[in-house]
């Protein structure tokens, strides 16, 4: 399956580099270049691509705010001198983090990487709609499972089921009862795709869900499976809504 890509960057040899190395990859398809950030975003609300390679460091609207601001959900993958933005760019939900200049071989690791995700996506799509059936809606689809890749297989999580998200590299440990399931995938994703009904973000490292609670008790969240969970320091507002 073909990706649609696009290249933001204001140095025309990165585009080049780009390029170049693409010529040995057929499925992806670089469908527009762009040298400003602000003239990809217009282009981006009326047209949707699979894959963005996204520079950092550029004029007027950089790339760390381009995150902040797209709406679109696509992969990402960032294309940048400076490796200090590296944190908080996957901490946005990037797919990989390309530090100038980079070989050959690390591009093919990056945008394999974001090919596995994007096929992913595609087939737990099409699975959900199989068994969920056309008559429920996509919300309803969201608030009853999830599908996540575990161990090289697609498994379906019942939502109601899990206890907590637990943030483990690029990672994320599912907790159901007192057994944990390993996704490569960040906990950013899945803080914007989960309902904020169920489920809060009570910590940098942990989304929780708010039936699962048992008690607070200071900084420490006690959930129904016996384990503690930290409230972070920029969350203990959330304490009295959760005791």
């Amino acid at each position: 399956m073909t990706m649609t890509a696009l290249i933001i960057d204001d140095e025309p040899l990165a585009h080049d580099v780009i390029l170049e190395y693409l010529k040995e990859i057929d499925w992806i398809l670089v469908q527009k270049q762009f040298y400003s950030a602000t003239d990809a975003l217009v282009y981006l609300t009326q047209n949707k691509v699979d894959l963005i390679f996204l520079d950092i460091n550029m004029p007027k609207l950089n790339g760390m705010d381009f995150l902040k601001i797209l709406s679109q959900k696509t992969q990402v993958i960032v294309t940048s001198a400076y490796q200090e933005y590296a944190l908080e760019s996957f901490e946005l939900d990037v797919c990989d983090y390309l530090l100038k200049p980079f070989r050959f071989d690390r591009f093919i690791k990056a945008v394999t990487k974001a090919n596995e995700q994007f096929q992913l996506t595609a087939q737990s799509n099409s699975v959900a709609a199989v068994v969920a059936g056309n008559d429920k809606t996509e919300e309803e689809k969201k608030e009853s499972s999830i599908f996540l890749k575990v161990d090289k297989k697609l498994i379906q999580f019942e939502l109601a089921d899990i206890i907590y998200f637990e943030a483990y590299g690029n990672y994320v440990k599912i907790w159901i009862d007192n057994k944990s399931f390993l996704t490569p995938r960040t906990l950013t994703s899945f803080e914007k795709q989960l309902d904020p009904d169920d489920f809060m973000r009570v910590h940098k490292s942990f989304i929780v869900q708010k039936k699962k609670i048992a008690f607070v008790e200071g900084s420490s969240i006690h959930m129904a499976n016996k384990n503690e969970v930290s409230l972070g320091k920029n969350y203990k507002h959330l304490a009295k809504l959760l005791s």
